[in-house]
């Protein structure tokens, strides 16, 4: 079993974030990566709608034989989870929590932002995860649905993208606000934008790192491990639809050469 892939999934390019800070902290592990970039954003879509793509999702990296499956999206995580961990029987970890935890390690003033979809922000998941933890703890939370449509295309730092990012952020209130959780795999890809609107003071909580982190643990707990001394580690990519700008941005994450990416059909 240990040395069976891990699986990700996330919407569109946004959860290449989360596959590179796993591939940095285990070398060893094979990875499965699945983006469903025909179907992105799900930021958009209803509870019930978010819920059947990402058992589809899942069922499609099953199928591949993998022993974990990091759900790299936070709409995703929000809407699903539960659900998915009782549909499979292996490990299934999410990205909400591990964000949350950070974010409260970092933070000192009680006062945390979120950013994220229509759909997580609506959920109030991290709302509900960070006052389980905190229950003084104040939260600002803005969607900002455009964001993602930018990352797809690329436009990750340009005047546009930076206009976008000022009308979203004049709205959440930031009096003493110390960190601000990038609610969405995409939205690291704007952490420079996001930062010029901000300023250095606030900390910009990107959960990849954390999931990486926590993804180790389980492994570690349930025995599925790879080896240090396993030599079968690598990368597969998936999408939904192939587009060029999958192609590039994966290439700017995996820094070089990235395997050949295969288009499927869930």
């Amino acid at each position: 079993m240990s040395s069976k892939p891990i699986g990700i999934f996330d919407s569109g390019v946004g959860g290449l974030t989360v596959l590179a800070a796993i591939r940095r902290l285990l070398p060893h592990e094979s990875l499965i990566y699945l983006g469903d970039t025909a179907r992105v954003p799900y930021g958009n879509k209803s509870a019930e709608t978010i819920l059947r793509y990402a058992e589809e999702c899942c069922t499609f990296l099953a199928k591949k034989g993998v022993k974990a499956i990091v759900i790299a999206c936070n709409t995703a995580s929000a809407h699903a989870l539960p659900y998915i961990q009782h549909r499979f029987h292996f490990p299934i970890l999410g990205v909400v929590e591990p964000g949350v935890e950070e974010a409260l390690r970092v933070n000192q003033s009680r006062h945390i932002g979120v950013i994220g979809t229509f759909a997580t922000i609506q959920s109030e998941i991290y709302a509900k995860e960070l006052k389980k933890r905190n229950a003084s703890v104040r939260v600002s939370s803005v969607s900002c649905p455009l964001f993602v449509p930018l990352v797809e295309e690329d436009w990750c730092d340009n005047e546009v993208t930076l206009a976008v990012a000022e009308k979203y952020l004049k709205n959440l209130g930031r009096d003493g606000m110390d960190a601000l959780i990038l609610g969405c795999t995409h939205y690291p890809l704007l952490k420079k934008v996001i930062g010029e609107c901000l300023g250095p003071q606030i900390a910009l909580i990107d959960s990849a790192e954390a999931v990486a982190i926590s993804l180790q643990k389980c492994l570690a707990l349930s025995a599925l491990k790879a080896s240090d001394t396993f030599e079968g580690a690598g990368v597969e990519l998936y999408v939904t639809d192939l587009t060029h700008r999958f192609e590039t941005i994966a290439r700017r994450f995996l820094e070089g050469d990235i395997p050949e990416v295969k288009r499927v059909t869930l």
